[in-house]
């Protein structure tokens, strides 16, 4: 079989800061929901609460137990994870950056 999902990548792991940059497919405003629930199905995670606003989307997902933001700015079409708690989240992070930077 052909590996034939690469649509998610690394672009820059901030490890001090608690933020994985992750590299997606293009997307907008209004796409960007199903691109988010893609991305939070694939890392079998869950959503706990959606926000936006006038340009951002920030998700409260829960993976492994572990809490995070998934924010998607539309403007400059980026996408990252923010820990709630950096401590708390070292492992976690870490793990997410390491299947992001072998793409999936």
């Amino acid at each position: 079989m052909v590996d034939q999902q690469t649509e998610f990548g690394l672009q820059e792991y901030q490890a001090d800061e608690g933020r994985i940059i992750i590299r997606t497919p293009s997307f907008d405003f209004d796409s960007f929901p199903e691109l988010g629930a893609r991305l939070v199905e694939l890392l079998s995670a869950t959503v706990v609460e959606k926000q936006w606003d006038a340009d951002i989307h920030s998700w409260l997902i829960d993976f492994e137990g572990c809490q995070l933001f998934l924010r998607a700015e539309h403007y400059s079409e980026c996408v990252w994870f923010e820990a709630l708690s950096i401590e708390d989240s070292k492992e976690e992070l870490a793990f997410l950056a390491s299947l992001f930077q072998r793409g999936f």
